[in-house]
């Protein structure tokens, strides 16, 4: 009785095999956490400088592009809210232990983007969001 390594059987053995092995590889690894996950650092000062120069960058071009500017803001603060959510998992170093909640991440994102936005390139933000940003910060100042 000879193997022919293209029968029929064989294929359906190796198949089964792979298969098995597979599945109880994938049973062993259902407790074990992904190892990003453990080692989420909070976002630092200069990992928010540079997320937010990032997304009025993006508000910058966007707008010189033709881009309206609700949906370049929404787009640079959807980013600017996953990259927190992925890469620190929600954590930013200067309010400690506490994780912030996707609403409050998207107003911060917001807010952050356009003052900087404001101050690298002012055309491309309404002159309605400017009056309305300078007077959130002169109450802030007080």
């Amino acid at each position: 009785m000879s193997i022919r390594f293209f029968s029929r059987k064989f294929i359906n053995f190796i198949g089964l095999t792979t298969l098995l092995f597979l599945n109880f590889s994938e049973i062993s690894n259902l407790g074990k956490g992904i190892k990003a996950e453990n080692n989420l650092l909070p976002a630092t000062e200069q990992d928010l400088f540079l997320y937010k120069g990032m997304g009025a960058s993006y508000l910058c071009i966007a707008s010189k592009a033709g881009i309206e500017f609700p949906k370049a803001v929404g787009v640079a603060s959807a980013t600017y809210v996953q990259v927190i959510e992925g890469k620190h998992g929600g954590l930013i170093k200067n309010l400690g232990k506490k994780k912030l909640d996707r609403k409050k991440l998207f107003s911060g994102a917001e807010f952050q983007i356009v003052t900087t936005a404001i101050e690298y390139c002012p055309d491309s933000v309404p002159k309605k969001v400017r009056k309305k940003v300078r007077k959130i910060l002169k109450e802030n100042k007080k």
